[in-house]
């Protein structure tokens, strides 16, 4: 009984973060990562969970649930004929080599590294999202060739790296080379499968320290964390895009923005060990 009731600390904070992701990402469009990894981290360091491998059990986590989540959307985005099945397919294989790379790449740093790396992106996220314009442009089509050759496994080895899915790299990505915003958004989802599914099996083969993993992790994935975000994202990204029409997204958008880049300097004050 006392070993079940230590463990009710930390399902309640999974259902707490699940559900701010699910109603985040229905809200803003933004994906659960972006907030698991920081809050799966925070969590379980919280809980006494620490060591150099803490960081790869939030990204693998976090690419875990991402795989439902992706699927999910990507399937209500095509009922509605927004899913740039082209764009997809053409960079599916890059997408999959640079997620590949990026797991193996992650499984050989230490926890502070990737703490770091999670600061920086997050930082210029967090500054596209506060104020970058749909306007802005790269060009009027996908890149082709050897430019596709080079962006598209940079798009899944920077995913894995962050422990996000397709959208904060996919949709600038699509959006600057001329693709509307609905589209990118629904594309970029599927971007989310082809990153997380590869790099979540190659996490379940990553032997992780005990001092590292919370109780029920698989390989680097937590399972009851994986269940319980699941669950209440289900619940809660259906709510979050109701509101989205009755609130001003693009001052929410901004306001989160801010969130994500204290979340990230945060991150990276600790990496540095200050």
């Amino acid at each position: 009984m006392n070993d079940l009731l230590q463990y009710l600390p930390v399902l309640a904070l999974l259902l707490v973060i699940g559900g701010f992701a699910g109603v985040m990402a229905g809200l803003l469009g933004v994906g659960g990562g972006i907030i698991l990894v920081p809050a799966f981290f925070y969590a379980f360091d919280a809980l006494g969970y620490g060591g150099d491998q803490l960081m790869q059990v939030c990204l693998a986590t976090s690419l875990a649930t991402i795989i439902v989540t992706s699927m999910r959307s990507v399937a209500s985005h095509n009922k509605k004929g927004a899913v740039e099945w082209d764009i997809l397919k053409k960079w599916a294989l890059g997408i999959a080599i640079g997620a590949i790379l990026g797991m193996l790449t992650v499984s050989s740093l230490r926890s502070t590294v990737l703490q770091g790396i999670f600061g920086v992106l997050g930082i210029f996220i967090g500054l596209y999202m506060a104020f970058g314009k749909t306007t802005w442009r790269l060009g009027d089509e996908m890149p082709r060739g050897i430019k596709r050759m080079v962006l598209s496994p940079i798009v899944g080895f920077l995913s894995v790296l962050m422990g996000i899915g397709g959208g904060s790299f996919g949709v600038p990505l699509m959006s600057l080379h001329g693709i509307a915003i609905h589209r990118a958004v629904a594309t970029a989802a599927g971007f989310g499968v082809i990153i997380a599914l590869p790099s979540v099996i190659g996490f379940l083969f990553v032997d992780i320290a005990a001092d590292s993993a919370p109780p029920f992790t698989l390989g680097a994935v937590n399972i009851p964390a994986f269940l319980v975000v699941i669950s209440m994202t289900l619940i809660t990204a259906p709510l979050g895009a109701q509101l989205a029409h009755r609130l001003d997204a693009k001052m929410l958008k901004r306001i989160f923005s801010v969130f994500l880049i204290v979340v990230a300097m945060n991150m990276l004050r600790k990496a540095l060990g200050y």
